[in-house]
């Protein structure tokens, strides 16, 4: 599946391309803006759905995001479900990262990892924080992490 807006319009352009237009439509109708990249998974089954999210925060005038959902039928602990779910935020993530330094954007990578020891995802969360910082992201986990907690979601 391709990537596609809330309103289940497929993107028809490259993901960079599509990022970069949505970028200037909206800094030239005067809007400040920040991106924030999350991914999120459900086990269903024998499969495991994954929606990934480009968040368009407009400063205090809402926002907009791009969703990719894909799907495996592999099997895996959850640890490791976790780790991905980063993995794929910080692949879209390092392929925009050029053109959002362009447009002075700041990026923000979202987690969906609970910062409380007592949740089973807390398990991956020192692994996916020096992931993500280590690559030269800005790291939010739950409960800052809306781009993955809520709205990819809202989508997987």
């Amino acid at each position: 599946m391709a990537w596609r807006r809330f309103s289940g319009d497929p993107i028809e352009l490259p993901i960079k391309v599509a990022v970069e237009r949505s970028l200037l439509r909206e800094i030239n109708n005067g809007h400040r803006l920040k991106v924030c990249i999350g991914t999120d998974s459900q086990v269903k089954g024998s499969r495991v759905e994954f929606a990934t999210v480009i968040v368009f925060l407009r400063e205090k005038k809402g926002g907009f995001m791009f969703i990719y959902n894909n799907a495996t039928n592999k099997q895996m602990s959850l640890k490791e479900r976790m780790i991905l779910e980063v993995s794929k935020s910080v692949e879209v993530a390092y392929s925009l990262c050029d053109l959002l330094d362009k447009y002075n954007v700041e990026l923000e990578v979202h987690a969906d990892i609970n910062t409380d020891p007592s949740f089973q995802s807390n398990t991956a969360l020192k692994e996916a924080m020096g992931y993500i910082l280590g690559m030269g992201f800005v790291f939010k986990a739950k409960p800052e992490a809306f781009a993955s907690s809520s709205c990819a979601d809202k989508v997987v």
